[in-house]
């Protein structure tokens, strides 16, 4: 398939697949004279970049985990999402303590405001 097919199944645009690519997170893809050729584990992987990019996962980080074509080192990034969620449970507890403070000064503000 082209790129607009590829692009159309994994909902990822043609830039962002050239991108993909560019950056050897796809590799050994097919060529037709100038066009690329792709096929169906090159859309599934397609998707896991788009997946993985939505959890907040870098390009970077991405390519570090790439093993061969197309391919992740599967404990790498195990151990990449357990790093990830220790810090959304920090960020977590930093967000609750700031929500309980910015109840406080509400509070104190509506207490000035409205004084028994």
């Amino acid at each position: 398939m082209y790129i607009g097919e590829i692009a159309k199944r994994s909902g990822a645009s043609p830039k962002a697949i050239r991108l993909y690519e560019s950056l050897g997170l796809l590799v050994d893809i097919k060529r037709q004279g100038r066009y690329r050729i792709y096929d169906e584990r090159d859309v599934k992987f397609v998707r896991l970049i788009k997946d993985a990019q939505t959890l907040g996962v870098s390009l970077s980080d991405l390519r570090s985990l790439m093993v061969e074509r197309n391919e992740l080192n599967w404990h790498a990034a195990i151990d990449l999402l357990a790093e990830k969620l220790n810090r959304i449970d920090h960020d977590m507890q930093a967000l609750a303590r700031q929500k309980e403070k910015v109840e406080q000064y509400r509070s104190e503000i509506e207490k000035c405001l409205n004084p028994t």
